[in-house]
């Protein structure tokens, strides 16, 4: 595997930029060095950047948190985030969701995160018991004990209470390392008999999402650009783009040999190698 130090011999060979965030431009706290600056040269260029998230948050909100991180909003085309595609699906009926009544959501997320359920006008409740429908968008597992998560989702999970998974990653960055993430504590809900839908990467509606805003972009001019094999690379592949796989994120630290084994172990591999997001 040949490991590239940047992006600037791959600017020519691709017209449009799918970049995952965390991982790739950011930690969550910080942007990583050159990755705001790579962004500028790409758009400089002419480049459609778009960002594609494992979000369950709105566009907007992920936007202004990448301005605070030295990434303007006017250096890339769109932020399209698998929160507002789930709603998009909801919205359009591709997901079918319980009748006749006002659903009550019990939602699983980052602190303060209730974009789905109260944009669709869901009631909010706190334990499976009451819940019609249960939203994973997010985790606080650094905080919140996995058997706590267990007990509230248990008794939707029993009676078969649909979840929707807005946020497929099943680890994430925090400052003390790597913790289950919001498709993890979806796949616990599984594991106790619940139905769940996953919205995101490495699923292909987030991927079709953004490639209709660059529309006459062949799927081969299109780089996706992530830090995750069964998310950034799978999904690139499922949906017939380029990919790259940067050693930054969650795979910063790990070895060469161990990136190999994980690729053949996956069926998958990465057209390119990237140290970072950077020029």
């Amino acid at each position: 595997m040949e490991l590239l130090d940047g992006i600037a011999t791959l600017a020519d060979r691709y017209d449009a930029f799918f970049l995952d965030q965390f991982g790739v431009v950011h930690d969550g706290t910080s942007s990583y060095p050159g990755a705001a600056e790579a962004i500028e040269r790409l758009s400089r260029l002419g480049k459609a950047v778009l960002f594609i998230t494992n979000s369950g948050r709105p566009a907007a909100f992920n936007e202004a948190r990448l301005a605070r991180l030295g990434v303007p909003r006017e250096r890339y085309l769109a932020c399209v985030t698998s929160g507002d595609v789930a709603i998009a699906l909801l919205e359009a009926g591709r997901i079918p969701l319980p009748v006749g009544r006002r659903l009550r959501c019990l939602t699983i997320s980052s602190e303060d995160d209730f974009n789905l359920s109260d944009r669709l006008g869901f009631s909010r409740v706190e334990t499976g018991a009451e819940a019609d429908i249960v939203v994973v968008a997010g985790s606080q597992a650094g905080r919140i004990a996995i058997s706590e998560y267990e007990a509230r989702m248990r008794p939707a999970a029993e009676r078969g209470v649909p979840c929707l998974c807005t946020n497929p990653d099943r680890h994430m960055l925090t400052p003390s390392g790597l913790v289950p993430a919001a498709g993890a504590l979806a796949d616990i809900y599984a594991s106790m008999g619940g139905p769940v839908t996953f919205v995101g990467k490495p699923y292909r509606d987030i991927y079709e999402a953004a490639h209709v805003l660059v529309p006459d972009t062949p799927k081969s001019r299109i780089l996706c650009v992530g830090d995750s094999i069964d998310h950034d690379v799978a999904g690139a592949a499922g949906f017939g783009a380029a990919r790259a796989l940067v050693r930054t994120g969650i795979l910063d630290g790990v070895g060469e040999e161990e990136i190999a084994a994980r690729l053949r172990e996956a069926k998958l591999s990465a057209d390119h190698h990237l140290a970072a997001l950077r020029w």
